[in-house]
């Protein structure tokens, strides 16, 4: 199985299709067995699917992503897994072990002074607890 994850300086990118690399990791019988960082060459949002779809990925581990990336992703056959933050690495261990915290409801909201409104968002509440605290 293969796993990526949107990846800067060892970190979790949080932006989906403004990702300009991806580590992907090889699993076999749950162990990583080897792991390689591959650049996107500037192909952006609906593109970038296809990109991992052609790398063998399975799996995507990211922060934000919009609703069409999601599609496409999902289009491609590949199991994602938003709103996650931090270390690549371990999360790509968490979700191993099935500890992995993410928030199957993430919405890219990176947009700025747009405001736009996506449905299922934060709204004007807030996340709060709703987005695993982090």
């Amino acid at each position: 199985m293969k796993i990526g994850v949107t990846y800067e300086n060892g970190q979790i990118f949080q932006h989906f299709g403004h990702t300009e690399q991806f580590k992907i990791y090889e699993v076999v019988e749950g162990e990583v067995v080897s792991s390689e960082v591959v650049d996107t060459n500037g192909s952006g949002h609906g593109a970038l699917a296809g990109f991992l779809q052609a790398q063998g990925v399975e799996v995507l581990i990211c922060g934000g992503i919009g609703g069409g990336a999601q599609m496409a992703l999902a289009e491609a056959g590949i199991q994602l897994f938003g709103g996650v933050s931090g270390d690549a690495d371990v999360a790509v261990e968490a979700l191993l072990k099935e500890s992995l915290e993410y928030n199957p409801n993430v919405t890219c909201n990176h947009h700025g002074e747009h405001h736009h409104h996506h449905e299922g968002g934060c709204g004007s509440h807030g996340c709060g607890s709703h987005c695993g605290g982090h």
